[in-house]
């Protein structure tokens, strides 16, 4: 595993979350482990589940970063609902947040979930692995890549539960790492009678191990963040042309119509959104380096396009991060001329 600035800040900032007060509303008792004994954190409030498809239901996230106030809500959680039981894709960043998108699948539905389902190892969409398992049985295979599952099991797994700590002030406590235990890749499918989900891995995207669920009975792609919805993905960790590459990939494999992403709306408009940004990113940036332009002025460059400026006033986080994604991307672009 590739240990990323984002880890070691991670790192940094674990050693504080000990010190963090607890000034949130109604804390409980919780056991940890054989010997740890903790303040869990307090309820999430109650999100709707939402009907995309036959089978595709989601708890939407209705922020893209985690704060105190919204105790670290911030990815969608996605049901595929079939005749043989229920598989979650992605299960949120805490038991809190696991147990509330329970609540919700059980106001649609008493079939129980068979399977987990985490895309990538960012820690908003795996902490809440506890919560399924506690609710529906240890035994509840969770699948991921395995390069996901080595990232969760070492050094990235225990940053982001802790910085996840800090983030909400420690509204997430009581959450335990969860890894998963099933390696898939490429092609592995499941069935769920009337529903099926296939896997695909095109390599490095967001992450090197990024999978997308599809549903093919519902044309519908779930691609963790390989798209988001008006919210620039962290690529520290990923590759532009590499995203670009697997979305083709993705378009030409299958005929998707409802795309998923874990941040943000689903819908046919996440394709385009995510695609022409960061073919507007990545393509200045090419441009600049081709041109000789320092990586200090490819920011003016990169802002000057319209795919890329026309999205600034509707893209949650823009001034805060856009610098940093150019620099990752004039980088990423440097290197591909050598």
């Amino acid at each position: 595993m590739t240990i990323t600035r984002r880890h070691a800040m991670a790192a940094t900032a674990a050693a504080a979350t000990s010190a963090l007060s607890y000034n949130l509303c109604m804390p409980t008792a919780y056991a940890a482990g054989d010997s740890d004994f903790v303040i869990k954190g307090p309820p999430v409030k109650d999100q709707p589940i939402q009907k995309l498809s036959p089978h595709v239901y989601m708890v939407e996230a209705p922020d893209g970063f985690p704060t105190p106030e919204n105790q670290g809500l911030m990815s969608n959680v996605v049901f595929v609902v079939g005749q043989d039981g229920v598989v979650v894709v992605d299960t949120g960043a805490s038991v809190q947040i696991a147990e509330m998108a329970i609540r919700q699948l059980r106001s649609i539905t008493k079939t129980p979930v068979v399977a987990i389902l985490n895309t990538h190892y960012h820690g908003d969409h795996w902490l809440g692995n506890q919560g399924f398992v506690e609710a529906y049985g240890v035994n509840v295979p969770i699948y991921s890549h395995a390069g996901t599952r080595k990232a969760i099991e070492g050094f990235t797994g225990t940053s982001w539960r802790d910085s996840m700590l800090k983030w909400t002030n420690a509204a997430t406590s009581g959450t335990r790492i969860v890894p998963p235990g099933k390696d898939v890749d490429h092609g592995f499918t499941l069935a769920l009678g009337d529903a099926t989900l296939r896997l695909h891995h095109y390599g490095t995207a967001h992450t090197p191990f990024d999978i997308a669920i599809e549903i093919p009975e519902d044309n519908v792609m779930c691609v963790g963040d390989i798209m988001m919805d008006r919210r620039i993905a962290n690529m520290e960790d990923g590759s532009y042309q590499g995203t670009l590459d697997a979305i083709d990939k993705l378009i030409a494999n299958s005929k998707t119509s409802i795309w998923v992403p874990a941040h943000g709306d689903a819908g046919v408009k996440v394709l385009e959104w995510q695609r022409s940004l960061f073919r507007g990113i990545y393509e200045s940036c090419v441009k600049a380096v081709k041109q000789g332009v320092p990586l200090e002025d490819a920011l003016a460059i990169v802002l000057q396009d319209p795919r890329v400026s026309f999205k600034a006033a509707e893209t949650k986080g823009w001034d805060k991060n856009i610098g940093k994604y150019v620099s990752i991307a004039y980088l990423e672009a440097e290197q591909a001329q050598f």
